[in-house]
């Protein structure tokens, strides 16, 4: 299915062990995988519902802003996955990798995004706080084949987007243009979606192009 490599290790080879200039983005998160029963399959969780947020109820990566006490921004990301769902580095098979970065309008900020593997011997993620986290999953490489359109609030107003909805999770938005990238799978997204696919002949387009992106 898609492009990419089928097994964690050959995902992340893809990329170096690397982490961008700590100012080159405000906000860090972490693509964490593990080898499922029958495939790869990526961690996700669900935000609580909080009428101040904008990310209330959106299933995301585990991550958030960074906080100047962090040093780096793959520290931001690994203080996160903690804070979120209770996994340290100990609990990771390697270092994360770094693969890209890339601009989420709807929340204004760039975004650094980081891969890693849980380690077979590593603990269970946790929603540690239901303040801010109502749901943990693993969501199976193929159900990203599975496309449905939902109807969602965007930039633009209320409209019918692409989603994959998988046990009563609806993943859309940013999170899911990103990892269908990570795994090679063309954006369905007619606004476009992230290039940050480790292949030299591709290049990013500019901020203003990626500005009209919505999720």
């Amino acid at each position: 299915m898609g492009s990419a490599p089928a097994s964690v290790a050959e995902l992340l080879g893809r990329f170096a062990d690397e982490t961008p200039p700590v100012g080159s983005a405000g906000a860090a998160v972490t693509i964490l995988l593990r080898d499922g029963e029958r495939e790869v399959e990526t961690l996700l969780i669900e935000r609580t519902e909080r009428p101040t947020d904008l990310a209330s109820g959106q299933v995301a990566f585990p991550g958030g802003r960074v906080e100047e006490s962090d040093g780096t921004l793959r520290k931001a990301a690994l203080r996160e996955l903690e804070e979120e769902v209770g996994l340290s580095e100990s609990d990771l098979a390697g270092p994360l990798r770094y693969v890209g970065t890339e601009h989420a309008a709807r929340f204004r900020v760039r975004v650094a995004i980081f891969a890693g593997a849980l380690d077979p011997r590593g603990g269970s993620p946790t929603a540690l706080s239901a303040d801010e986290v109502a749901h943990v999953f693993w969501l199976p490489r193929s159900e990203l084949g599975h496309t449905q359109p939902v109807h969602r609030e965007t930039g633009l107003g209320l409209r019918p987007v692409p989603a994959t909805v998988y046990q009563g999770h609806i993943l859309w938005g940013f999170t899911r243009r990103v990892i269908r990238e990570f795994y090679g799978l063309p954006t369905e997204d007619p606004l476009g979606g992230p290039a940050f696919a480790p292949d030299p002949s591709r290049h990013r387009g500019a901020d203003a192009d990626a500005s009209r992106r919505e999720g």
